[in-house]
């Protein structure tokens, strides 16, 4: 018989909530809509959508909603790293492809081209040669990926 750890959940005052399976040592730090874009937003960091929202159940909005603080923490390192613009068009929003590292599970967003960041992603980072679906990847040193997906680049942060 196989035992699965169970999970715990304890949420802080900010909105945030602790995710662990008892007996190991990871944990995922999920960030509440508001806490997320205090800290992206803090940091320079904009968003859009075509649906001008941020419901998580609408596949037009950009929502930050469980969005994990390791995304945020890696989004705030690229903007000051690269010193360039990021705008985050999707979030953790349904419309996405699913898995493990997923928008959805908070390990994913996507950022609007501009020549900056472009040049930056490009000349950073390893590029790895074509994704499953044709489109080309770049690895940074800390493992991410980034994809230019055409109108956009689609960034896992794990």
């Amino acid at each position: 018989m196989r035992v699965l750890p169970r999970l715990a959940v304890a949420v802080t005052a900010i909105g945030a909530a602790l995710l662990f399976t008892t007996g190991t040592a990871s944990a995922v730090t999920k960030l509440s809509q508001s806490a997320a874009q205090s800290q992206l937003g803090g940091a320079g960091i904009t968003h859009s959508s075509s649906g001008g929202c941020t419901n998580r159940y609408v596949s037009t909005c950009t929502s930050y909603e469980q969005i994990n603080q390791s995304t945020v923490s890696q989004a705030i390192t690229l903007k000051r790293s690269s010193g360039c613009a990021i705008n985050i068009t999707g979030g953790t929003e349904v419309g996405h492809a699913s898995g493990t590292y997923s928008h959805w599970n908070g390990y994913k967003i996507d950022i609007s081209h501009n020549s900056c960041i472009d040049s930056y992603v490009k000349n950073s980072f390893t590029y790895i040669g074509l994704r499953g679906d044709g489109y080309p990847q770049w690895k940074s040193a800390a493992g991410n990926l980034y994809c230019d997906e055409g109108s956009h680049w689609d960034i896992t942060y794990f």
